[in-house]
């Protein structure tokens, strides 16, 4: 099955490209899966030392495709909760297949990062970002609340009242704000922002890797020690959300390029 993901290895260093331009990068599911099958056969003794994750055009991924998500909408209450429980487990399995590399994975965020690709950016050990990029955890404009560990990602990062207004405003972060709130590593000029993320994946390539690798997995386990609880908070609070009439609605609206009105819709109790 065709896939939106272009990979390329050179010299110990693998780069992932995310290249669906008409759905300005957003994750589809054959997309989704061949990501995270290409992060999963990294090994720790492998031709692969460095990761490089970026988007292709002008966004980095405006996260998963809503409009793939309207065209399967079940109706039975069995069917749309095993679709819900299928795409918490995408999503679950891509911040993992992130986290758990055993080589350095750097973000090299061209543009815009929302939703899930925001999570997946920011789920990197390094983040390097166009000046015109910006993040955006906009999950709530459609009835859903952050995922991909994006709970926990953003406020372990730049703090609990920041991550509110991202999470609960829907507001975004531009790149050079992301970098001064010590969300991402470095802002570049967009000429600039590739030749700078090769440079640094080139010397990561040329390191000690078991030490990087130890490295890796230490700071992990004490900047992230509650992953799985923000996992499991989220596949369960997103299932209930995803099977929700507010959702259904949210993505009208979005399809139909109105404001959603969720006022007319009971949340499920």
């Amino acid at each position: 099955m065709a896939t939106g993901l272009h990979s390329v290895s050179d010299a110990g260093v693998l780069t992932l490209r995310i290249d669906r331009q008409d759905r300005m990068n957003a994750l589809d599911g054959p997309t989704a899966a061949a990501l995270v099958d290409a992060l999963s056969a990294v090994t720790p003794d492998g031709d692969v030392r460095v990761v490089v994750l970026t988007g292709t055009g002008h966004a980095f991924s405006t996260g998963a495709d809503i409009a793939e998500m309207a065209a399967s909408t079940p109706t039975s209450p069995d069917d749309m909760r095993r679709a819900a429980e299928d795409t918490m487990a995408t999503a679950t399995a891509l911040v993992r297949a992130v986290i758990d590399a055993p080589v350095p994975v750097i973000a090299q965020v061209n543009g815009v990062a929302a939703g899930i690709g925001a999570s997946l950016a920011l789920a990197s050990d390094l983040v390097f970002a166009a000046e015109e990029a910006s993040f955006l955890l906009a999950f709530t404009t459609v009835a859903l609340m952050p995922d991909g560990a994006g709970s926990l990602l953003v406020p372990a990062a730049i703090g609990r009242v920041r991550a509110a207004a991202m999470a609960l405003l829907a507001e975004p972060m531009t790149a050079p704000d992301a970098a001064a709130a010590g969300l991402i590593n470095k802002v570049l000029p967009a000429n600039e922002l590739e030749n700078h993320v090769q440079k640094i994946a080139r010397r990561l390539a040329r390191g000690p890797r078991r030490a990087l690798e130890l490295t890796k997995r230490a700071l992990t386990a004490s900047t992230l020690a509650l992953l799985d609880d923000a996992l499991e908070r989220e596949r369960e609070g997103q299932i209930e959300l995803l099977t929700a009439p507010e959702f259904r609605e949210g993505i009208a609206a979005v399809l139909e390029h109105r404001r959603p009105d969720f006022e007319r819709e009971s949340p499920q109790t």
